[in-house]
């Protein structure tokens, strides 16, 4: 690895990927390969706290690495691996949460949330930002390209750091969020963020049926053909944006600002656009999936570059407590 700064982020196996994990996460995230030592990775374990069904948690954590694959994450480029193949993450989990506050972690919306979508509380949702913690530190990772709901945790990632720190001596890195304001969040089909849990989204690999589907039932205001639509509170607008260029977006603004536009003749045009703008990776991704063996090899290396990384901070670490003893 070179001394470039090292970018950091993981998604979640917990059902199929969508639009907003794409734009919010997945397109930033590949982009960076580019200029940056990009650590990249399918967070199996975070998913354990949502997803009861051994099996589908397994055929969700190999999709989503294939749907990572066909998008354009170059193995080569990018250390891409898979959460739990990695142990030295919940090792220093356990070592992380005798220096977390309680306070620190009551603090945290996302448990709030969760709970209040009603999930049943338990530590793991609770515990969630020791584990996030224990991701980001354990690669000394310089940036962490987050949406807003997550822009606290890695607040308390660098909290948690600040305090190892002060009890043990300088030992990690202090990472920074990294947000982009166009893409912070990426609204769904009724204006919420995009989110699998709210059943709002448009996922990536799905049949031309399906998205029809999806996109049509996009909600959208009252107004009549005749009347002037406003482009800035229109959630098929925010989509549609997603996927045109700035000249086309210009187009659509001024239809939206004259009379005469229908909105399922525009949500005909974004189908059009979402499937051909996938088309040539859903190509890829069958193609991966037809060799689920070497798809697992590209996983495995990961895991073992991944590990290289994750041991070198885990020595200092163990030193640092006192678990390195009689070595």
């Amino acid at each position: 690895m070179s001394h470039r700064t090292r970018v950091l982020s993981g998604i979640q196996p917990s059902g199929q990927l969508h639009i907003g994990n794409y734009f919010g996460m997945m397109k930033p995230m590949i982009e960076w390969q580019e200029k940056s030592d990009l650590f990249c990775f399918i967070v199996n374990l975070h998913a354990l706290t949502t997803v009861f069904d051994a099996r589908a948690l397994a055929g969700n954590t190999l999709s989503a690495a294939a749907d990572f694959l066909a998008l354009g994450l170059d193995p080569e480029k990018a250390v891409f691996w898979v959460q739990g193949d990695v142990p030295e993450h919940t090792e220093l989990t356990w070592i992380l949460t005798n220096v977390t506050s309680m306070g620190l972690l009551e603090r945290c919306h996302a448990y709030k949330d969760k709970v209040a979508q009603g999930l049943t509380p338990n530590h793991g949702l609770f515990a969630y930002p020791v584990l996030m913690a224990a991701d980001i530190l354990l690669y000394q990772a310089h940036l962490v390209p987050v949406g807003r709901d997550q822009k606290q945790h890695v607040e308390v990632a660098r909290d948690i750091a600040g305090s190892f720190n002060h009890v043990y001596g300088e030992t990690f890195v202090l990472p920074d969020p990294l947000i982009d304001d166009q893409m912070a969040t990426i609204p769904g089909l009724d204006g919420r963020k995009m989110s699998k849990s709210y059943d709002n989204a448009v996922n990536i690999f799905i049949s031309r049926e399906e998205l029809k589907s999806r996109v049509m039932a996009i909600v959208t205001d009252t107004r009549a053909v005749s009347e002037i639509k406003d482009p800035d509170n229109c959630n098929l607008f925010a989509i549609h944006r997603l996927f045109a260029s700035a000249e086309e977006i210009a187009e659509l603004r001024g239809r939206y600002l004259k009379p005469g536009l229908k909105y399922s003749e525009v949500k005909k045009e974004l189908i059009d656009r979402i499937w051909n703008y996938f088309a040539p990776h859903r190509e890829k991704r069958a193609e991966l999936m037809k060799d689920p063996d070497a798809l697992s090899d590209i996983l495995k290396t990961g895991a073992a570059r991944a590990r290289a990384v994750a041991e070198t901070t885990m020595s200092e670490v163990r030193a640092r407590v006192g678990l390195s003893w009689g070595r």
